[in-house]
Formats: C-alpha cells, structure tokens, sequence
C-alpha cells in the first residue's frame, strides 16, 4: 500500500504501480465514492467496452410475470 500527499489544491497523483496496474490514461474519468469513511476511485469505462460480455448467457431462464 502507497501513501499519496494532498496538495494545497485539494490534488493527489496516483502512485505509477496503481497507473500500470490499472492501466490508468491521462483524461481518463474516475468516480469518486466516500465509503465508510474511505475514498473509492471507480474507473468509468466507456460503454462499448460492455458489448458482448454477456455472450452465451442461458437465456432460457424462466422469468416473473410483471403482475397488476
């Protein structure tokens, strides 16, 4: 685990082992979540990275009828 400072401005720079990592680019958005007196960064990823991971999912599945 790194320990990062937070500037003046409020800024932090994520440690080059979590950049690779994650394989973080400059412009890349994150989301900030405060969690349990924590701070999470989410990774937004574009929505077509999305496509096609559900490939070969049982569709067969039986499921609830809405009722009124």
């Amino acid at each position: 685990m790194e320990t990062v400072t937070i500037s003046t401005k409020y800024q932090i720079v994520i440690p080059i082992k979590a950049r690779k990592a994650l394989a973080i680019q400059p412009g890349q958005k994150v989301q900030v979540v405060v969690y349990d007196n924590r701070i999470e960064l989410i990774l937004v990823k574009p929505i077509q990275t999305a496509r096609g991971f559900l490939r070969g999912i049982d569709t067969t599945v039986e499921r609830e009828l809405d009722r009124l």
